[in-house]
C-alpha cells in the first residue's frame, strides 16, 4: 500500500450499494461519505474538535454487503486501506482533484455506545395475558 489510510470517523449517510460489471465478472462495491474529526486541547486544557475532513470511502465484494446490511448514517467506523488522488471534473466543467480511500477494512466502533438496556424477560402468564 503506497498511501496507508487508517482512521475513526462517522458516516454521513448510510452506505450505497452498486453491483456492477467489470472486465473479470460481476462484482459489489459499497460507498459512503465518512467524516473524520480532528481533536485538540483548547486554553483550558479540555478536548474539543478543532477541524476535520470528510472522504468518499469505497469497498468491494462481501465486505461491502456486509457494510450495506449494518451500518447507517452517524455509525461511528474505523477505516483501514489506500488514499487515492485523481482529478475530476466538477458540476461546472473545472477540474477539480478528489480524494478517495479505497478500504480494505471497515469495522464497526461500538466505544460510542453507552449503555443498552435489556428489558426483562416475561413469565408464561404475562405473555398470554
Amino acid at each position: 500500500m503506497q498511501n496507508m489510510f487508517i482512521g475513526k470517523g462517522n458516516l454521513g449517510s448510510s452506505p450505497e450499494l452498486k453491483r456492477l460489471t467489470g472486465k473479470n465478472g460481476d462484482f459489489v462495491v459499497a460507498t459512503m461519505r465518512v467524516m473524520f474529526a480532528r481533536w485538540g486541547q483548547n486554553a483550558e486544557g479540555a478536548v474539543e474538535q478543532v477541524g476535520g475532513f470528510w472522504r468518499e470511502v469505497e469497498i468491494y465484494g462481501e465486505k461491502a454487503e456486509a457494510c450495506a446490511k449494518h451500518l447507517r448514517k452517524g455509525a461511528r467506523v474505523l477505516v483501514i486501506g489506500e488514499e487515492r488522488e485523481f482529478m475530476a471534473k466538477d458540476e461546472d466543467g473545472n477540474e477539480v482533484q478528489v480524494i478517495k480511500v479505497s478500504a480494505d477494512d471497515v469495522a464497526l466502533q461500538l466505544s460510542r455506545i453507552e449503555s443498552i438496556t435489556f428489558a426483562p424477560a416475561r413469565s408464561r402468564e404475562e405473555a398470554t395475558a
